[in-house]
């Protein structure tokens, strides 16, 4: 019953995102007219008789129904439209901005790849230990930040790559690390943290005292971990889509990803509608690829339960890390907030940090200190909704397993900026959309918490108790199911808080979250790119508040797996007397 259940929510999502897509123009509530009048000719007075004929060459007053059978049919053809802007044909420019995607991708995955065989191999060479530590890091980094970092330092300091276009070789450097870096740094801490527990199972023991050669044993533990691994690495590859977007607007690389949010931001809806359909045909393209790989890893004869792989030994982190995290995130913020973020004082644009202003001033000659003083408390409010609206629906849907599983398919299948982009065209940029946006994609990592723990518990002897006696079902839940999950899902909900702000900052980044003359430090990094030669500190002060915030969030995180993990029996101790 549940896979039949899967299936059907995993299509009827998928026609949903489709409908979605199909619908921006009369979804968007906004008239387009005006804007394609002006984009096809300049001096044409904008009367009503000609914008009644713009709107009917355009199909809006067609209605919703006859406005999705039309794409439909033309998707169907092989026919993605005209643009609204430019007046050419949309297929021709997906193409051509899909080609520059999976050029620079294909760069990213090999930087990726690259960076995980270095993380992995000393815990190959050494049969213990992890490389989770020092992967953490660059897994929890945002590509928008390392881009904006990339940019800064090795492009405008020490003028060593250039720093936009896309010309040649030289060119693809700084965006492949930057989109490359964080998904190597992922692949690399989820194989290295499960390398030690299999190198230590009974058949890797058995063969080394066979006297099997180390390269043989190592290529057997990695054959054993991959195959477990492989939807984290798809869902990895699927982040590339969504990084593309911030790297791609960062250096002005014409892929598919600036493609789509320029599309988003000139209301060129027939553009926006392909570039999103290309992305997302990606992500799920990369997802079935991830499970063909895993079937062929597994073999016709195995089963993935039989192949479940030893917990991971926890990374070990000091408290005092956080903490000093934390600390300094808090002065900052704290002392930012005594100031005022809004006062313009253009005798002082681009000052230079002083004792009247710490961290120098902006364009405008406003305090950086206080704006992100001020930009903290907005970002993590809005996080923190975003956090119990996710956790909300994970504990909701995570009662039902065999109906969530086929939406959270699709829902990863989905990165946050792919999201934010539909959702502004939609309803226009801004705080409200960008937390929805990262609310919709968020939810199923606790949801399959929530139906792990649900399941471990209705297992239990003590509900077969009650079950026993005559406990109706409704009581067993709320009173017993509910309280012992809603805990540990809420905790777990809590340490994705700051992941969420830095998704939120990233939309900020591209211009689909808060609206100036806001503080948000998504925002704040976006209008430093135009003087950061000028004016690096504007730039820096939002980016190390950024990276303070990825640290904190690693590192909060894994001290919370180190301290669950001491409360669990290692597998040797659980097998000792049988």
């Amino acid at each position: 019953m549940r896979p039949t259940a899967a299936g059907t929510t995993r299509a009827l999502s998928l026609l949903a995102v489709l409908a979605a897509v199909g619908l921006l123009p009369w979804l968007s509530g906004r008239d387009p007219a005006l804007t394609v009048l002006r984009a096809r000719s300049a001096e044409q007075e904008p009367t009503r008789e000609a914008l009644d004929a713009v709107r009917r060459d355009l199909g809006l007053d067609a209605g919703p129904v006859g406005l999705l059978g039309g794409w439909a049919s033309g998707l169907v053809r092989g026919d993605l439209g005209t643009s609204w802007v430019s007046g050419t044909d949309v297929l021709p420019s997906v193409i051509s901005g899909l080609q520059v995607s999976l050029t620079l991708m294909g760069a990213a995955l090999a930087v990726a790849v690259l960076l995980a065989c270095a993380l992995v191999a000393p815990v190959l060479v050494r049969g213990r230990g992890s490389a989770g530590a020092l992967a953490a890091m660059p897994a929890a980094v945002p590509e928008f930040l390392l881009a904006t970092v990339a940019l800064l330092v090795c492009g405008v300091w020490l003028g060593w790559l250039p720093t936009s276009g896309w010309q040649g070789p030289s060119h693809l450097v700084l965006p492949a690390l930057a989109l490359g870096v964080p998904a190597g740094g992922l692949l690399g801490r989820l194989v290295a943290d499960a390398l030690p527990a299999v190198l230590d199972e009974r058949w890797a023991q058995l063969w080394r005292g066979a006297g099997v050669g180390r390269a043989r044993i190592a290529g057997a533990a990695l054959r054993r971990v991959l195959p477990s691994l492989a939807p984290q690495c798809a869902m990895a590859a699927v982040g590339l889509a969504g990084g593309a977007v911030a790297v791609e607007t960062v250096f002005a690389v014409p892929g598919i990803g600036r493609t789509a949010l320029g599309a988003a931001k000139a209301q060129d809806l027939p553009l926006l509608q392909g570039a999103v359909l290309a992305l997302l045909l990606l992500g799920l393209v990369t997802g079935a690829a991830a499970a063909v790989v895993r079937r062929r890893l597994l073999g016709p004869a195995l089963d993935a339960a039989g192949l479940a792989l030893p917990p991971a030994r926890p990374v070990r982190t000091h408290p005092a890390v956080p903490a000093a995290l934390l600390a300094a995130l808090a002065g900052a913020v704290g002392w930012g907030l005594l100031r005022d973020p809004y006062t313009v004082d253009t005798a002082l644009r681009l000052a230079a940090p002083s004792w009247a202003h710490p961290l120098g001033t902006d364009g405008l000659g406003r305090d950086v200190l206080a704006r992100l003083g001020h930009g903290a408390a907005s970002t993590v409010g809005t996080a923190a909704a975003v956090c119990l609206l996710s956790l909300v629906a994970g504990l909701a849907l995570g009662f039902l397993p065999g109906v969530a599983a086929g939406a959270a398919d699709i829902a990863n299948a989905l990165p946050p900026v792919i999201v934010g982009i539909l959702v502004a065209a939609a309803a226009g940029p801004g705080t409200g959309g960008a937390a929805l946006a990262v609310a919709l994609v968020s939810w199923p990592p606790l949801a399959a918490h929530t139906a792990a723990l649900t399941q471990e518990v209705r297992a239990s002897a003590f509900l077969t108790a009650q079950r026993a006696i005559g406990a109706p079902p409704w009581w067993i839940l709320t009173r017993h199911v509910l309280p012992s999950v809603a805990a540990p899902v809420a905790r777990h909900a809590l340490l994705r808080l700051p992941g969420i702000a830095l998704a939120l900052a990233s939309l900020g980044f591209l211009g689909l979250g808060a609206r100036p003359p806001a503080p948000e430090w998504g925002l704040l990094l976006d209008e430093s790119r135009a003087y950061v030669e000028r004016a690096p500190w504007a730039a820096l002060a939002p980016a190390v508040a950024l990276a303070l915030l990825t640290g904190l969030a690693v590192s909060a995180a894994s001290l919370a797996r180190g301290r669950a993990a001491r409360h669990v029996p290692h597998p040797k101790e659980a097998t000792v007397g049988v």
